[in-house]
C-alpha cells in the first residue's frame, strides 16, 4: 500500500472509531479490509456514520491495480485489523479532550426547528451550556436537546431525520 493508500485506511478508522461502530469488514474487488475494535459492541448502529464522509472515503480506497500488498494479505487470510489498529495508534487522537454530547432519548434527530429554517448550530459555532443543539422527535413528541458544555462545535455526528438511540452520540464540542 502506499502513502495514500494508508492515509485513507487511517482516516476511515478514525471516522469508524467516533462513530463508536465495534466491527466494519469491506470488500472492492480483490481488497478486503476488516476491522474489529476491542472494547466496542460489535451490534453497535451504524446510524451514527457520516455517510458523505464514508462514501469519500470509499471511493478514494486502493483499486484492485494498486493494492497487491492488500491482494497478498486477502489471500492468505490476514486482515486489516493489526495494521490498521497500529496505523491509528501511532498517531495522538484528535479528538482528545472534546466534550460528547450524547441522546437521552430513541427518536429521530432534527438540526433545525422545521424543514427550510437553518440549523440551531453548526459545525464552528460557539455554544453555551443550556443552548439548543438540536430536536430529537420521540412519539410525535419534539423534544429539544442541550449543550451540557460550553464550547466550540467541532462536529456533528448524525444527519438530520436519522434515527438515534440512547446514549448515540450527536455532537463533538471542544470545551472552553
Amino acid at each position: 500500500m502506499n502513502a495514500a493508500q494508508l492515509q485513507t485506511l487511517k482516516e476511515l478508522i478514525d471516522l469508524l472509531k467516533q462513530s463508536e461502530i465495534g466491527e466494519f469488514s469491506l470488500e472492492q474487488q480483490d481488497l478486503k479490509v476488516q476491522l474489529k475494535f476491542a472494547g466496542q459492541q460489535s451490534a453497535a448502529s451504524a446510524g451514527t456514520l457520516d455517510m458523505a464522509q464514508l462514501a469519500r472515503l470509499l471511493s478514494a480506497a486502493p483499486s484492485a491495480s494498486a493494492s497487491t500488498h492488500a491482494t497478498h494479505a486477502a489471500t492468505h487470510g490476514v486482515t486489516a485489523a493489526t495494521s490498521a489498529a497500529e496505523i491509528a495508534g501511532a498517531t495522538a487522537p484528535a479528538d482528545a479532550g472534546l466534550h460528547t454530547v450524547k441522546s437521552p432519548m430513541v427518536g429521530t434527530f432534527y438540526e433545525a426547528p422545521s424543514p427550510g429554517t437553518p440549523p440551531f448550530v453548526k459545525q464552528g459555532d460557539v455554544v453555551e451550556a443550556g443552548q439548543v443543539l438540536c430536536i430529537v422527535e420521540a412519539m410525535k413528541l419534539m423534544n429539544e436537546i442541550e449543550a451540557d458544555a460550553s464550547g466550540e462545535i467541532v462536529q456533528r455526528l448524525v444527519t438530520s431525520g436519522q434515527p438515534i438511540e440512547y446514549g448515540q452520540p450527536l455532537f463533538l464540542i471542544r470545551p472552553r
